[in-house]
């Protein structure tokens, strides 16, 4: 089954033959009157649906004129370019249509034939019920692996129309326009769950390959269902009921305590659908403002919860199973409004996570399309989710899902109605544009509505505090001479304000680099409190590296060391007594499990050194930089060398 282009055009002063059925992209409107051209396109079109073509497509020039008849994209079995003149198929004066066929395959194909010529990494046709912000960054994510899809959505300028290989026009809840764009497809898959269950059990039954299963569409579609769903499989979750009535309710607020969390059961996404209950008054308002009883609600015991955690998970075709970093999302007015990857949480709690998620997934593939806490994966991960997905649903090896670098996504929400709300959204773009690191994302939607998703930022770095610095930076009204000083990325530490004169050189060093770096005073002694908050908080401010200087006694490196999980190199100042001795077996003699990098008495040169080396393992520029670094101490020894050689030993020293 082909694609086939149409081109109409007249027999009174008609192009020349060898333009015929070549599918070239001239008009041929010229010497054309209206009734004749409105009578060639109805005819055209009445042969074309008697023969089992209901669409058909018209080039670019001539679809302005012809979309008040509603002309779109036909495909028909063709093995060669066919002419339709006025004396065999229209049979209308003074006209003709032309036809030639597309080089591209828009019919499903099966991955399994030995014969198939495979000239992407998949012929399977990927259509997807849904074409906004999800299926545009799916489109995008299939150009790159030259995997065509397609997609059914009512809009006809949805996000992801001017992205997919073809746009259907046609709403995903009407079973007959599903049906007829399943034809198209290899496999069928979703933007988003609220669609026709039904319909996708109707078409599984017929042979359709449906990813997700319409099973698993149903369950996830009823938040409720999938509430009792997980707690028959010991999925840990809050206390839930159903209420249908406002006794229902009532003993609900008497079980569960207040506030009460509502919730819908259905459509219920993008903080929409959620209302909550202070106390018993106001059961009635959050009822209400889900639309009443019989719209199905249930009950949710209030969460005290510290943060909110997300986790994406990828099975493949083969059941094989990645996951995702776990990551932290932040809502504003219960829309998700900032993403931070990874989450800054404790090993146990990102284990906890994802042994939930992994169980669930297990179960019944509770995550069947990208999520809105994933969109930073496209630059942060090696294998984004939309890739992911994509490859899971055509039965690809599913791609690694690491993390390349930290990174915080930032929902770009609709803050005013119409153009004002573009106007402040477009500020906001192009203070992001001045941020090292920032990937804009828009969606490309043409009405501004408040708290709608518009678009989104991605940040990515070397670390969350610089991360969060450039976020800060990105939301405040500032130009370009106003921006903050870079985060510091390497704490310079010392007990005493005597140890400075040491210290002082791996500042140089650092700067010398380009590191951002601090320096402060921090006494493990005189200020313990102090060195605890300062090393505790280290990571999540941005510091990578920590270089602690100390004399004496010198417990400020292995103190820190044992306070954070940050690499701590240690620089044993010479005391007044003991020449500094007693500083360097402090430092160096750290129980198993505190570890601490110790470098010569005095040498905080070197200290700065390896920080610089410990950074640039992830940093490409700096692991550069310190390569030329010592090339250049190279040729100044050379030099040195030369200069003896010349002018011996004696001229040397008295130069």
């Amino acid at each position: 089954i082909k694609t086939l282009n149409l081109f109409l055009g007249h027999t009174a002063g008609a192009p020349p033959s060898s333009d015929v059925g070549t599918g070239g992209p001239q008009s041929f409107f010229s010497g054309t009157t209206p009734s004749s051209l409105v009578t060639a396109i109805g005819d055209t079109h009445h042969f074309l649906q008697e023969i089992g073509i209901k669409t058909f497509n018209w080039p670019e020039q001539q679809r302005d004129k012809l979309r008040s008849i509603g002309c779109g994209r036909a495909s028909i079995p063709m093995n060669q370019n066919v002419k339709f003149s006025n004396n065999t198929l229209l049979k209308v004066p003074q006209t003709h249509c032309r036809a030639s066929m597309e080089v591209q395959d828009a019919s499903p194909r099966s991955t399994n034939s030995t014969n198939l010529q495979v000239h992407g990494l998949s012929e399977t046709i990927v259509g997807v019920l849904g074409g906004g912000q999800l299926g545009r960054m799916l489109c995008e994510a299939a150009s790159q692996m030259a995997i065509k899809v397609i997609i059914l959505d009512p809009m006809e300028n949805c996000p992801a129309s001017n992205l997919c290989h073809y746009h259907m026009v046609g709403s995903y809840d009407d079973s007959a326009t599903v049906e007829e764009f399943a034809k198209r497809c290899g496999v069928l898959t979703v933007e988003i769950e609220h669609v026709d269950a039904a319909t996708l059990e109707k078409l599984e039954q017929q042979g359709v390959d449906c990813q997700p299963k319409a099973s698993t569409i149903r369950i996830i579609q009823d938040k409720y269902l999938q509430k009792v769903h997980f707690s028959g499989h010991a999925i840990p979750m809050p206390k839930f009921m159903q209420i249908d009535d406002v006794e229902g309710a009532k003993r609900a607020g008497d079980l569960f305590g207040y506030p009460l969390m509502v919730k819908s059961k259905r459509l219920a996404y993008d903080g929409r659908g959620n209302a909550v209950a202070k106390n018993e008054d106001e059961i009635p308002m959050a009822v209400n403002a889900l639309g009443g009883y019989s719209r199905g609600l249930y009950v949710e015991k209030w969460a005290p919860f510290v943060k909110e955690l997300s986790v994406i998970v990828a099975r493949g075709r083969d059941n094989s199973m990645l996951c995702y970093p776990v990551v932290e999302t932040i809502h504003r007015e219960n829309i998700c409004h900032i993403v931070k990857s990874p989450a800054n949480v404790s090993w146990k709690i990102l284990k906890l996570a994802t042994d939930v998620a992994y169980k669930a997934v297990l179960l019944n593939e509770v995550a069947p399309r990208p999520h809105n806490s994933g969109h930073q994966t496209i630059e942060s991960c090696f294998t984004s989710q939309f890739e992911q997905h994509l490859r899971a649903v055509v039965g690809l090896p599913l791609g690694d899902p690491s993390i390349k670098s930290p990174a915080i996504m930032y929902n770009i929400l609709g803050e005013d109605e119409g153009e004002p709300g573009f106007l402040l959204a477009n500020q906001l773009i192009r203070r992001a544009l001045r941020i090292p690191g920032a990937s804009v994302h828009w969606y490309d939607k043409p009405e501004m509505r408040k708290q709608r998703k518009m678009g989104h930022i991605t940040l990515v770095g070397p670390s969350m505090g610089i991360l969060e610095a450039r976020l800060k930076s990105m939301l405040r009204e500032e130009t370009e001479d106003d921006q903050p000083p870079a985060a510091p990325r390497v704490g310079i530490i010392m007990g005493s304000d005597s140890d400075l004169p040491v210290m002082k050189d791996a500042a140089k060093i650092l700067r010398e680099f380009n590191v951002p770096a601090e320096v402060r005073i921090v006494s493990a002694h005189r200020t313990p409190e102090m060195m605890f908050s300062y090393a505790s908080s280290a990571r999540e401010r941005g510091i990578q590296v920590i270089i602690a200087g100390a004399g004496g006694a010198a417990h400020l490196p292995g103190m820190v060391a044992a306070l954070t999980p940050l690499p701590v190199i240690g620089v044993p100042v010479r005391a007044s007594t003991l020449d500094g001795l007693d500083s360097l077996l402090s430092i160096v003699q750290m129980p198993r499990g505190v570890p601490v990098a110790t470098v010569a008495i005095n040498n905080a040169t070197n200290a700065g050194l390896l920080a610089v080396r410990l950074l640039g393992v992830s940093d490409i520029d700096l692991q550069a930089r310190m390569a030329q670094y010592q090339e250049d101490r190279r040729d100044e020894v050379l030099v040195k060398d030369d200069k003896l050689e010349k002018h011996g030993w004696e001229d040397y020293l008295n130069s």
